[in-house]
C-alpha cells in the first residue's frame, strides 16, 4: 500500500511513527492528515536509506534545493558535491534538475549518496533522449521515463499536468508567456500537434505507475508568472483549478499529492495566493517557488525570493523551493547552493514562529538569554549557521585583541553596549 492507502485503511506505518517522533506530533495526528491528503511523507520504498520527512501544515516548514546539470555546465561529480553542501547546511529535500546525457546514473549518484527524499521533472530527462537542435516531446517516452524513474526510487515528482490546450492563449498575452521548462515544452507540443496535454489525457494510467512504487505527485504549475507583471492572472489561476481536479483524483487513487506554485508575486498578493490555493486544492501542501517579490535585484534573488517564502510559510505554503543567487544568471556553484539553503532556513523558520507553530521560538528563546549573559558558546549553538558565526565573532577578537572581554562585541563597544548597561540598571534596581 502507499502510505495514503495505509493511511485511509486506519494504519500507522513505521513511516508516519518517525515523522511522528522527529515533529512532536501523535502518529494518529500523521495518519489523520495523510488520510485527509493534508499531509504527505514521499518515499519511494525504493530509495534506501531515504529519512522520512512530512510535508504539511502541522509540520515544520521544509526546504526543498534544486540541483542538476545544464548542457553547458556541471556534471556528475559536480552535482554530487553540490548534494553534500545542500545536505550538510540543512536541506530537507533535494530535486535532480539535470538535463543532457548519462542521466541515469547522474540519478543514481545522487539517489545513493541522498539520505533526503529526491525529486525530479521526468519531462527533462524525455526531451534529453530524443534528436535534433528543437526538442520534440514524445508522450510514450514520457510513460517510459516516468517508469524508469519510479522503479529506481524517485520519491517525488513534478508533473506539468494541469497546463491545459486551453490555457496557452492566455499565456501568450503576458509579458514574459511561459517560464516553466516544463510548461513550455508541454505548451509547444499542444500547439504542434493540436492535441490536449499528454499528462492530463493519461492521467489514470500515471496514477497506476506512480501508485504501484508510492511516489508523491508534484503538480507542476507550468503556468507560474515569470514577473510580477504577469502574477495573478487568469492564466495561473485557470492552470490552478485543473490542478485542484487532479489533487482529488490522486487521492481517489491513493496517491500522495501536493500542488507547485508561483513564482513572481507582488508581496501584497502572496497571502491571497496561498489562501486560495488551499482552497482550490482542498488543503494539499504547497510546494512554492520563493515567491520572488521584485524583479530588479539579480544576484540577490536568494533575499527577494525568502521575503516571499517568510509570507508564503505563514499564509499556507508547506515546502520552500529555494532560490539562489545565480537565479537568472546561471547554474549556481557550491557556495550559491549553501546561501539558498541557509536564506531559506531564515523563511522556514520565520513563518512557522509566525503561524504559531508549537515550540517554534524556542530556540529564539534561548538564543535571547544567551545574548543577555554573553554566553557566546550558547549563541553559536542556537545559531542556524554556528560555523560562520562563530569564525565572524573569533575574526573580530583578534583584529582588536579582546579575547578576554566577552562581556560586549564591537558593534557598540564595552562603553555603549546596552546590553551592559540594561543589566547595570537590573542590578541598581535591586540593591
Amino acid at each position: 500500500m502507499t502510505q495514503l492507502e495505509a493511511a485511509k485503511n486506519g494504519i500507522i506505518t513505521d513511516a508516519m511513527k518517525a515523522v511522528a517522533q522527529d515533529e512532536n506530533v501523535s502518529p494518529e495526528a500523521v495518519k489523520d492528515g495523510i488520510a485527509r491528503g493534508h499531509l504527505v511523507i514521499p518515499l519511494n520504498p525504493a530509495h534506501k536509506n531515504v529519512k522520512a520527512v512530512g510535508v504539511g501544515n502541522i509540520f515544520k516548514t521544509k526546504i526543498n534545493a534544486n540541483l542538476g546539470r545544464s548542457t553547458t555546465r556541471s556534471g556528475k561529480g559536480d552535482e554530487l558535491e553540490k548534494l553534500q553542501v545542500a545536505l550538510k547546511s540543512g536541506a530537507d529535500f533535494v530535486m535532480d534538475l539535470s538535463v543532457g546525457t548519462d542521466l541515469f546514473s547522474i540519478r543514481q549518484g545522487m539517489l545513493e549518496a541522498s539520505p533526503a527524499p529526491l525529486g525530479t521533472v521526468p519531462v527533462y530527462e524525455t526531451i534529453s533522449r530524443t534528436d535534433g537542435d528543437i526538442p520534440v516531446l514524445n508522450p510514450d517516452l514520457l510513460m517510459q521515463v516516468i517508469t524508469e524513474q519510479a522503479e529506481q526510487g524517485v520519491d517525488f515528482m513534478t508533473l506539468h499536468a494541469g497546463l491545459l490546450r486551453a490555457h496557452i492563449d492566455l499565456a501568450m498575452k503576458r509579458k514574459m508567456g511561459i517560464v516553466s521548462r516544463g510548461g513550455a515544452i508541454m505548451a509547444e507540443w499542444m500547439k504542434q500537434n493540436d492535441c490536449e496535454n499528454p499528462l492530463y489525457t493519461n492521467w489514470d494510467a500515471v496514477l497506476d505507475i506512480l501508485a504501484k512504487h508510492d511516489v508523491t505527485v508534484s503538480l507542476g504549475d507550468g503556468l507560474r508568472p515569470g514577473c510580477l507583471a504577469d502574477a495573478s492572472d487568469l492564466a495561473q489561476f485557470s492552470e490552478l483549478d485543473v490542478l485542484g481536479e487532479l489533487v482529488n483524483r490522486c487521492r481517489e487513487r491513493g496517491v500522495q499529492v501536493m500542488v507547485e506554485g508561483p513564482g513572481h508575486i507582488p508581496f501584497n498578493e502572496i497571502q491571497m495566493n496561498m489562501e486560495k490555493q488551499q482552497e482550490v486544492c482542498d488543503g494539499a501542501p504547497f510546494y512554492v517557488l520563493g515567491p520572488i517579490v521584485t524583479d530588479i535585484a539579480p544576484l540577490y534573488d536568494h533575499i527577494t525570493s525568502c521575503i516571499g517564502a517568510t509570507a508564503a510559510a505563514t499564509y499556507g505554503a508547506s515546502l520552500l523551493c529555494y532560490v539562489t543567487p545565480a537565479e537568472h544568471l546561471g547554474l549556481p556553484d557550491d557556495e550559491e547552493v549553501y546561501q539558498g539553503v541557509m536564506a531559506y532556513r531564515i523563511a522556514a523558520h520565520a513563518g512557522d514562529i509566525a503561524r504559531g507553530l508549537p515550540g517554534a521560538r524556542d530556540i529564539d528563546d534561548k538564543m535571547s538569554q544567551a545574548r543577555a549573559d554573553f554566553d557566546w558558546e550558547k549563541q553559536f549553538e542556537c545559531a542556524l549557521d554556528p560555523e560562520r558565526a562563530k569564525a565572524r565573532w573569533l575574526k573580530t577578537r583578534s583584529e582588536d585583541q579582546s579575547e578576554h572581554n566577552d562581556d560586549h562585541c564591537s558593534m557598540c563597544g564595552k562603553e555603549f553596549c546596552a546590553v551592559r548597561t540594561s543589566k547595570r540598571i537590573r542590578e541598581n534596581q535591586g540593591k
